[in-house]
């Protein structure tokens, strides 16, 4: 008897694991790279500052910042499909259509009233976002860059519409600390701390790497070989 309910509790255990969808796990133990929250003033949380802006206008600023990073995920960690950044991002696109919306004509306004002009205000709002897009592109973090933003997908596909900037002020730092190159906490050898505290190697350097992924030869020289 004692043996078919421990079989029967094995069962329901396999069922409840292998309905749950896979998650990668690229260290044993990731850094903590969690954050205070932010309302957006916070230097370099929404890219570039925007000056006088309103609550209302700093919090689009988070979620669109959320949004391309989010879309830069869905592009740079297909190498990894368990993380389902690109479907998940999809599906954030749909369910959330009405606040991206909303935070976008928010932005409009804001450089709009910033620039008195129409036509320079949109093309400081094209600015802001290329600059986001651009600060979210990362080469030696990409692992951390990828898990984080695989986790916050996953998060906001489980939130009630108009709930984004929530998530967005929670865990944009979050987002931004996983830019650096990080490594294994568990059993720290090589690199285990962000790149500001310790040497790496001149190809993990990012300002030698255009948005693209092309190295900048004529900034940091022929690209560095083992051989």
């Amino acid at each position: 008897m004692l043996s078919r309910r421990i079989l029967g509790l094995l069962a329901v255990a396999a069922g409840v694991f292998s309905a749950a969808p896979a998650s990668a796990q690229f260290f044993i133990k990731p850094a903590n790279l969690a954050g205070a929250p932010v309302r957006g003033y916070e230097p370099g949380m929404i890219g570039s500052a925007l000056p006088d802006a309103t609550a209302e206008e700093l919090r689009a600023a988070l979620v669109w910042n959320l949004r391309a990073a989010l879309n830069v995920a869905a592009l740079q960690c297909q190498f990894e499909p368990t993380l389902l950044t690109l479907g998940n991002y999809e599906a954030i696109l749909r369910d959330h259509r009405i606040e991206l919306k909303k935070s976008y004509d928010t932005l409009e306004k804001y450089f709009i009233r910033a620039t008195k002009d129409k036509k320079a205000g949109q093309t400081e709002l094209d600015k802001f976002g290329t600059r986001i897009y651009s600060g979210f592109s990362t080469v030696g973090g990409q692992l951390s860059f990828c898990q984080t933003a695989g986790s916050i997908g996953h998060e906001a596909l489980f939130l009630k519409p108009g709930s984004l900037g929530e998530l967005a002020s929670n865990r944009i730092r979050e987002l931004r600390n996983s830019l650096a190159p990080w490594g294994e906490q568990a059993f720290p050898r090589g690199y285990n701390r962000p790149v500001g505290n310790v040497r790496l190697p001149v190809y993990f350097r990012e300002d030698c790497w255009s948005p693209k992924g092309k190295w900048l030869i004529k900034k940091c020289g022929p690209l560095p070989t083992d051989g």
